[in-house]
């Protein structure tokens, strides 16, 4: 399962081994975290960014949902496309219009549950489908798949949720002395993204992904092939996604965060999460076919370097191989044209990220 730290503390991550097994690995940060970290290259020249404190999530979960038809906006250079009619589409205000269109409502619902007598209760509508929304905003940014979500998931991640309001903290293996432990709470969380935050908020922080600099691994479980159905429980104060055991779709060699093509600027710099933003935290590529640990990348705008750190990040969260890209002394701008160049792979390939103001 994952953790990302955030405002108010830490959380871990969890990685898939073999054939139906789960390995839990904790986060740097973490109490009893690896002291091993990951190598690090820099390239270019420029500070090292340091990434505020945020709020915590972990965990995958699935659900069942009719996945959408349509896999992302436009990734190539045109800024226009034909539809079948011969009618232009625009993919900036493509973009635009769905990140628009899918966040205007953000609103949590009302918890139906109590930490007194221990009521899981339930995630008050809409705030379930709003979680669910924003996870598959993301996922057709970046070119994946949709996901539904699961009744049974998400009854266990409510069970998750509870418990770690009611213990005032969050952890991937909770023990039986907690406050309000069951066995479903404690089954979803090893099996998911927990958060200190409620559920619609936490998949932003996800995406983001602070203090998991060497896994990613909220972002990545979020953006994988495996993916779907999840699982989604929440309380007033806590939530837990469960991703892990999904049977998604997802056939990708490679999905990057930033994504090729149009991505909106609030999307790397997210209103909800003003204490860290994604080129704080890093730019990342993963993949379940690539072996990405001695890649080599190069981030030019306008055939000006940009420097970057390069950090190969654990295997197993959510993806097999990925690598991370930190911006050393620059952020994105709306506006700009960012050319990815991946060497050091077997068939190296290239992307160009347009960032635009949406809001």
């Amino acid at each position: 399962m994952t953790e990302s730290t955030g405002e108010t503390g830490t959380a871990s991550e969890a990685t898939t081994g073999g054939p139906g097994e789960t390995t839990v690995e904790p986060a740097t940060g973490d109490t009893g975290a690896p002291t091993t970290a990951a190598t690090t290259t820099t390239t270019g020249v420029g500070p090292t960014s340091t990434e505020p404190a945020g709020p915590t999530s972990t965990g995958p979960d699935a659900t069942t949902a009719e996945p959408e038809t349509t896999l992302g906006p436009e990734t190539t250079d045109a800024t226009t496309s034909e539809t079948t009619t011969g009618a232009p589409i625009d993919p900036v205000a493509e973009v635009c219009a769905r990140w628009t269109a899918d966040r205007s409502d953000m609103s949590e619902g009302t918890w139906s549950g109590a930490v007194a007598g221990c009521q899981a209760g339930d995630t008050g509508a809409p705030g379930r489908d709003n979680a669910l929304r924003l996870i598959n905003l993301y996922r057709w940014l970046a070119g994946q798949p949709a996901v539904g979500h699961d009744a049974g998931l998400n009854a266990k991640a409510q069970q998750c949720a509870l418990m770690m309001q009611a213990n005032g903290q969050l952890s991937h293996s909770p023990g039986m002395g907690w406050d309000c432990y069951t066995a479903d709470g404690a089954q979803a969380a090893m099996n998911s993204n927990i958060s200190s935050t409620p559920g619609v908020v936490a998949v932003d922080l996800y995406m983001v992904d602070p203090g998991n600099a060497t896994t990613f691994g909220h972002r990545r479980w979020i953006l994988s092939n495996k993916l779907g159905p999840v699982g989604l429980g929440s309380s007033a104060v806590n939530s837990c996604m469960w991703v892990i055991g999904g049977q998604g779709g997802g056939d990708a060699a490679w999905t990057a965060w930033p994504p090729p093509g149009v991505v909106p600027i609030e999307a790397l710099h997210v209103p909800e999460v003003p204490w860290a933003n994604v080129d704080e935290t890093g730019w990342t590529i993963q993949s379940d076919s690539l072996d990405l640990g001695g890649a080599q990348v190069s981030i030019t705008e306008s055939g000006i370097e940009m420097p970057v750190k390069l950090t190969p990040l654990m295997g197993g969260f959510g993806s097999a191989s990925a690598i991370a890209m930190t911006p050393q002394g620059w952020e994105s701008e709306a506006g700009k044209t960012y050319a990815v160049q991946v060497s050091g792979v077997p068939q190296p390939f290239s992307y160009e990220v347009q960032v635009v103001g949406c809001e």
